[in-house]
Protein backbone atom coordinates (compact mmCIF):
# COMPACT_ATOMS: atom_id res chain seq x y z
CA UNK A 1 0.00 0.00 0.00
CA UNK A 2 2.89 2.27 0.91
CA UNK A 3 4.31 1.80 -2.63
CA UNK A 4 1.37 1.92 -4.53
CA UNK A 5 0.88 5.63 -2.83
CA UNK A 6 4.23 6.67 -3.12
CA UNK A 7 3.58 5.63 -7.40
CA UNK A 8 0.32 7.78 -6.67
CA UNK A 9 -1.77 4.68 -7.90
CA UNK A 10 -4.32 3.01 -5.87
CA UNK A 11 -6.37 -0.79 -5.63
CA UNK A 12 -10.05 -0.86 -7.01
CA UNK A 13 -11.96 -3.97 -6.00
CA UNK A 14 -15.01 -4.97 -7.58
CA UNK A 15 -18.24 -4.19 -6.12
CA UNK A 16 -16.37 -0.34 -5.69
CA UNK A 17 -18.12 2.32 -7.70
CA UNK A 18 -15.13 3.09 -9.83
CA UNK A 19 -14.65 -0.63 -10.95
CA UNK A 20 -15.49 -0.92 -14.99
CA UNK A 21 -19.33 -1.85 -14.99
CA UNK A 22 -18.07 -3.85 -18.14
CA UNK A 23 -14.80 -5.97 -17.16
CA UNK A 24 -16.92 -7.12 -13.70
CA UNK A 25 -19.13 -8.90 -16.07
CA UNK A 26 -16.26 -10.27 -18.14
CA UNK A 27 -14.00 -13.71 -18.33
CA UNK A 28 -12.15 -14.01 -15.25
CA UNK A 29 -12.85 -10.59 -14.30
CA UNK A 30 -9.68 -9.92 -11.64
CA UNK A 31 -11.17 -9.21 -8.60
CA UNK A 32 -8.56 -6.07 -7.78
CA UNK A 33 -6.99 -3.88 -9.99
CA UNK A 34 -4.27 -1.42 -9.57
CA UNK A 35 -4.83 1.95 -11.37
CA UNK A 36 -2.21 4.95 -11.82
CA UNK A 37 -3.74 7.63 -12.85
CA UNK A 38 -7.10 9.45 -12.38
CA UNK A 39 -10.64 6.84 -11.97
CA UNK A 40 -12.76 9.17 -13.32
CA UNK A 41 -12.70 7.60 -16.50
CA UNK A 42 -13.24 3.92 -15.12
CA UNK A 43 -16.61 4.07 -15.25
CA UNK A 44 -17.41 5.75 -18.43
CA UNK A 45 -18.26 3.97 -22.02
CA UNK A 46 -15.31 3.12 -23.25
CA UNK A 47 -14.55 0.91 -26.51
CA UNK A 48 -10.85 -0.84 -27.53
CA UNK A 49 -8.88 0.69 -30.31
CA UNK A 50 -5.86 -1.98 -31.18
CA UNK A 51 -4.23 -2.75 -34.13
CA UNK A 52 -0.28 -3.72 -35.37
CA UNK A 53 3.10 -2.93 -33.56
CA UNK A 54 4.34 -2.00 -37.10
CA UNK A 55 1.93 -0.30 -38.28
CA UNK A 56 1.82 2.15 -41.89
CA UNK A 57 1.62 5.71 -41.64
CA UNK A 58 -2.20 5.13 -42.59
CA UNK A 59 -3.11 3.18 -40.06
CA UNK A 60 -1.86 5.00 -37.14
CA UNK A 61 -3.69 8.48 -39.01
CA UNK A 62 -6.89 6.24 -38.97
CA UNK A 63 -6.29 4.79 -35.52
CA UNK A 64 -5.68 8.32 -34.73
CA UNK A 65 -9.16 9.89 -36.26
CA UNK A 66 -11.47 7.17 -35.02
CA UNK A 67 -9.69 7.77 -31.23
CA UNK A 68 -10.25 11.93 -31.08
CA UNK A 69 -13.81 11.14 -33.13
CA UNK A 70 -14.72 8.46 -30.06
CA UNK A 71 -13.48 11.08 -27.64
CA UNK A 72 -15.12 14.13 -29.09
CA UNK A 73 -18.33 11.53 -28.95
CA UNK A 74 -17.29 10.97 -24.47
CA UNK A 75 -16.33 8.01 -25.34
CA UNK A 76 -13.35 6.65 -23.43
CA UNK A 77 -10.05 5.01 -25.73
CA UNK A 78 -8.79 1.74 -23.83
CA UNK A 79 -5.72 0.35 -25.49
CA UNK A 80 -2.34 -1.53 -24.81
CA UNK A 81 -0.21 1.36 -24.42
CA UNK A 82 1.90 -0.56 -27.62
CA UNK A 83 3.69 0.85 -30.06
CA UNK A 84 2.31 1.58 -33.17
CA UNK A 85 -1.92 1.36 -33.54
CA UNK A 86 -2.07 1.57 -29.53
CA UNK A 87 0.24 4.90 -29.38
CA UNK A 88 -1.28 6.81 -32.28
CA UNK A 89 -4.81 5.85 -30.17
CA UNK A 90 -3.87 7.12 -27.18
CA UNK A 91 -1.95 10.05 -28.30
CA UNK A 92 -5.26 11.38 -30.01
CA UNK A 93 -7.67 10.26 -27.41
CA UNK A 94 -5.78 12.24 -24.31
CA UNK A 95 -8.38 15.34 -24.98
CA UNK A 96 -11.47 13.05 -24.55
CA UNK A 97 -9.73 10.32 -21.98
CA UNK A 98 -8.07 7.20 -22.26
CA UNK A 99 -6.85 4.13 -20.54
CA UNK A 100 -4.31 2.24 -21.00
CA UNK A 101 -3.84 -1.30 -19.76
CA UNK A 102 -0.69 -2.72 -18.73
CA UNK A 103 0.64 -6.71 -19.04
CA UNK A 104 2.97 -5.95 -16.09
CA UNK A 105 2.43 -3.95 -12.90
CA UNK A 106 1.94 -0.07 -13.01
CA UNK A 107 4.78 0.54 -11.84
CA UNK A 108 6.20 -1.05 -14.89
CA UNK A 109 5.71 1.18 -18.17
CA UNK A 110 5.83 -1.38 -21.76
CA UNK A 111 7.71 -0.44 -23.57
CA UNK A 112 9.97 1.62 -22.32
CA UNK A 113 9.78 4.42 -25.02
CA UNK A 114 6.10 5.08 -23.99
CA UNK A 115 7.30 6.40 -20.74
CA UNK A 116 6.39 10.07 -22.48
CA UNK A 117 3.32 9.17 -23.39
CA UNK A 118 2.01 7.47 -20.46
CA UNK A 119 2.87 10.64 -18.34
CA UNK A 120 1.15 12.71 -21.08
CA UNK A 121 -1.90 10.25 -20.35
CA UNK A 122 -2.22 10.90 -16.60
CA UNK A 123 -1.24 14.57 -17.12
CA UNK A 124 -4.59 14.70 -19.31
CA UNK A 125 -7.17 12.85 -16.41
CA UNK A 126 -6.63 9.20 -18.06
CA UNK A 127 -5.22 6.30 -16.33
CA UNK A 128 -3.05 2.96 -16.57
CA UNK A 129 -4.54 -0.22 -15.22
CA UNK A 130 -3.39 -3.91 -14.20
CA UNK A 131 -4.49 -6.78 -12.50
CA UNK A 132 -0.65 -8.22 -11.96
CA UNK A 133 1.09 -6.85 -8.48
CA UNK A 134 3.81 -3.61 -8.61
CA UNK A 135 7.43 -4.49 -9.59
CA UNK A 136 5.74 -7.69 -12.66
CA UNK A 137 8.26 -7.38 -15.24
CA UNK A 138 5.34 -9.04 -18.75
CA UNK A 139 6.28 -11.79 -20.39
CA UNK A 140 4.76 -13.06 -23.38
CA UNK A 141 2.31 -14.95 -21.60
CA UNK A 142 1.08 -12.13 -19.87
CA UNK A 143 0.16 -10.37 -22.99
CA UNK A 144 -3.16 -12.26 -23.90
CA UNK A 145 -4.07 -11.96 -20.23
CA UNK A 146 -3.99 -8.18 -20.82
CA UNK A 147 -5.59 -8.25 -24.10
CA UNK A 148 -8.42 -10.04 -22.06
CA UNK A 149 -8.78 -7.05 -19.72
CA UNK A 150 -8.85 -4.80 -23.19
CA UNK A 151 -11.56 -6.84 -24.47
CA UNK A 152 -14.02 -7.24 -21.49
CA UNK A 153 -14.31 -3.56 -20.26
CA UNK A 154 -15.04 -1.83 -23.57
CA UNK A 155 -18.26 -1.87 -25.60
CA UNK A 156 -16.24 -2.98 -28.58
CA UNK A 157 -12.75 -3.67 -29.89
CA UNK A 158 -12.00 -2.03 -33.42
CA UNK A 159 -9.00 -3.26 -35.27
CA UNK A 160 -7.48 -1.20 -37.30
CA UNK A 161 -4.53 -2.93 -38.78
CA UNK A 162 -3.41 -6.86 -38.09
CA UNK A 163 -1.74 -9.59 -39.52
CA UNK A 164 -2.80 -12.99 -39.96
CA UNK A 165 -1.11 -14.23 -36.65
CA UNK A 166 -1.16 -10.48 -34.60
CA UNK A 167 -2.36 -10.01 -30.76
CA UNK A 168 -5.08 -7.98 -31.84
CA UNK A 169 -6.68 -10.75 -33.08
CA UNK A 170 -6.64 -12.41 -29.92
CA UNK A 171 -8.07 -9.38 -28.34
CA UNK A 172 -11.07 -9.33 -31.35
CA UNK A 173 -11.64 -13.17 -30.08
CA UNK A 174 -11.96 -12.41 -26.39
CA UNK A 175 -14.15 -9.67 -27.20
CA UNK A 176 -16.45 -11.98 -28.78
CA UNK A 177 -16.59 -14.30 -26.50
CA UNK A 178 -17.51 -11.66 -23.82
CA UNK A 179 -20.45 -10.62 -25.59
CA UNK A 180 -18.61 -7.31 -27.05
CA UNK A 181 -18.67 -6.06 -30.71
CA UNK A 182 -15.80 -6.36 -32.67
CA UNK A 183 -15.02 -4.05 -36.04
CA UNK A 184 -12.50 -3.90 -38.12
CA UNK A 185 -11.26 -1.48 -40.66
CA UNK A 186 -10.48 -2.90 -44.16
CA UNK A 187 -7.37 -2.88 -45.86
CA UNK A 188 -5.55 -3.04 -49.18
CA UNK A 189 -5.57 -7.59 -49.84
CA UNK A 190 -1.98 -6.99 -51.03
CA UNK A 191 -0.56 -5.35 -47.49
CA UNK A 192 0.05 -8.09 -44.73
CA UNK A 193 -0.19 -5.83 -42.30
CA UNK A 194 -4.30 -6.08 -43.28
CA UNK A 195 -5.41 -9.48 -43.65
CA UNK A 196 -5.83 -10.24 -40.16
CA UNK A 197 -8.49 -7.24 -39.95
CA UNK A 198 -9.84 -8.47 -43.44
CA UNK A 199 -9.94 -11.61 -42.28
CA UNK A 200 -12.36 -9.83 -39.55
CA UNK A 201 -14.50 -8.61 -41.49
CA UNK A 202 -14.52 -11.72 -43.60
CA UNK A 203 -16.23 -13.46 -40.79
CA UNK A 204 -18.67 -10.98 -39.78
CA UNK A 205 -16.56 -7.65 -38.14
CA UNK A 206 -18.05 -4.71 -38.99
CA UNK A 207 -16.67 -2.10 -41.44
CA UNK A 208 -15.05 0.62 -40.13
CA UNK A 209 -14.41 4.16 -42.03
CA UNK A 210 -15.05 6.39 -39.24
CA UNK A 211 -16.28 7.31 -35.97
CA UNK A 212 -19.88 7.12 -36.88
CA UNK A 213 -19.47 3.52 -37.57
CA UNK A 214 -18.47 2.63 -33.75
CA UNK A 215 -20.30 5.43 -32.00
CA UNK A 216 -23.53 3.41 -34.41
CA UNK A 217 -22.76 -0.08 -33.44
CA UNK A 218 -21.90 0.49 -29.52
CA UNK A 219 -25.35 3.05 -28.90
CA UNK A 220 -27.66 0.35 -28.36
CA UNK A 221 -25.58 -1.46 -25.82
CA UNK A 222 -25.25 1.78 -23.37
CA UNK A 223 -28.72 0.76 -22.74
CA UNK A 224 -28.69 -2.46 -21.55
CA UNK A 225 -26.59 -3.64 -18.87
CA UNK A 226 -23.52 -6.22 -19.69
CA UNK A 227 -24.15 -10.03 -19.77
CA UNK A 228 -21.62 -12.21 -17.92
CA UNK A 229 -20.39 -14.83 -19.55
CA UNK A 230 -21.70 -18.54 -18.67
CA UNK A 231 -20.30 -19.90 -15.60
CA UNK A 232 -19.59 -16.54 -14.03
CA UNK A 233 -19.72 -16.55 -10.29
CA UNK A 234 -22.02 -14.08 -9.02
CA UNK A 235 -20.56 -11.37 -6.19
CA UNK A 236 -21.88 -12.51 -2.69
CA UNK A 237 -25.18 -10.70 -1.41
CA UNK A 238 -23.99 -7.83 0.90
CA UNK A 239 -26.64 -9.18 3.01
CA UNK A 240 -25.03 -12.51 3.69
CA UNK A 241 -22.44 -11.96 7.13
CA UNK A 242 -19.04 -11.33 6.73
CA UNK A 243 -16.67 -13.26 8.82
CA UNK A 244 -12.92 -12.96 8.20
CA UNK A 245 -11.93 -16.40 7.08
CA UNK A 246 -9.74 -18.65 9.75
CA UNK A 247 -6.61 -20.13 9.01
CA UNK A 248 -8.63 -23.51 8.84
CA UNK A 249 -10.45 -22.21 6.45
CA UNK A 250 -7.72 -20.93 4.05
CA UNK A 251 -6.17 -24.19 4.27
CA UNK A 252 -8.96 -26.28 2.94
CA UNK A 253 -9.46 -23.62 0.04
CA UNK A 254 -5.69 -23.79 -0.68
CA UNK A 255 -5.66 -28.11 0.16
CA UNK A 256 -8.56 -27.80 -2.98
CA UNK A 257 -6.32 -25.68 -5.35
CA UNK A 258 -3.09 -27.12 -7.75
CA UNK A 259 -1.61 -26.42 -10.62
CA UNK A 260 -4.59 -27.43 -12.93
CA UNK A 261 -7.05 -25.28 -12.94
CA UNK A 262 -10.33 -25.58 -11.39
CA UNK A 263 -14.19 -23.66 -11.34
CA UNK A 264 -14.44 -21.74 -8.32
CA UNK A 265 -18.05 -23.50 -8.04
CA UNK A 266 -16.46 -26.29 -7.75
CA UNK A 267 -14.01 -25.39 -4.52
CA UNK A 268 -17.14 -24.12 -3.47
CA UNK A 269 -19.03 -27.32 -3.76
CA UNK A 270 -15.57 -29.46 -2.95
CA UNK A 271 -14.93 -27.46 0.47
CA UNK A 272 -18.77 -27.16 1.60
CA UNK A 273 -17.69 -23.34 3.09
CA UNK A 274 -19.65 -20.19 1.53
CA UNK A 275 -19.31 -18.46 -1.76
CA UNK A 276 -18.52 -15.16 0.20
CA UNK A 277 -15.70 -16.71 2.49
CA UNK A 278 -14.14 -18.69 -0.78
CA UNK A 279 -13.89 -15.28 -2.88
CA UNK A 280 -12.40 -14.00 -0.08
CA UNK A 281 -9.66 -16.23 0.27
CA UNK A 282 -8.94 -16.38 -3.24
CA UNK A 283 -8.26 -12.36 -2.86
CA UNK A 284 -6.26 -12.83 -0.67
CA UNK A 285 -4.34 -15.09 -2.87
CA UNK A 286 -4.47 -13.39 -5.91
CA UNK A 287 -3.14 -10.09 -3.99
CA UNK A 288 -0.23 -12.58 -2.67
CA UNK A 289 0.58 -13.22 -6.27
CA UNK A 290 -0.25 -17.31 -5.56
CA UNK A 291 -2.66 -18.05 -8.09
CA UNK A 292 -3.68 -17.92 -11.71
CA UNK A 293 -6.76 -17.21 -13.05
CA UNK A 294 -7.79 -18.37 -16.29
CA UNK A 295 -11.31 -18.42 -18.46
CA UNK A 296 -14.42 -19.90 -17.44
CA UNK A 297 -13.92 -18.41 -14.17
CA UNK A 298 -11.40 -21.03 -13.23
CA UNK A 299 -8.00 -20.78 -10.92
CA UNK A 300 -4.76 -22.72 -10.64
CA UNK A 301 -1.86 -22.18 -8.17
CA UNK A 302 1.48 -20.71 -9.51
Amino acid sequence: MAAMQRLGAVFVGMGEPTYPPWLKHGDAAPPLIAVRGDTRHLASPTVAIVGARNASAARRKMAALLAKGLGDADFVVVSGLARGIDSAAHDAALSGGTIAVFAGGVDIIYPRENEDLFQRITDAGGCGVSEMRLGWEPRARDFPRRNRIIAAMSLATVVVEAAERSGSLITARLALEQNREVLAVPGSPLDPRAAGANNLIKQGARVVTEPADIIEAVTPMLSRPPAPPAGVVSAPSPDEPAGEPDDSERARIVEALGPTPIEIDEIIRLTGLPARTVLVVLLELDVAGRIERHSGQRVSLL
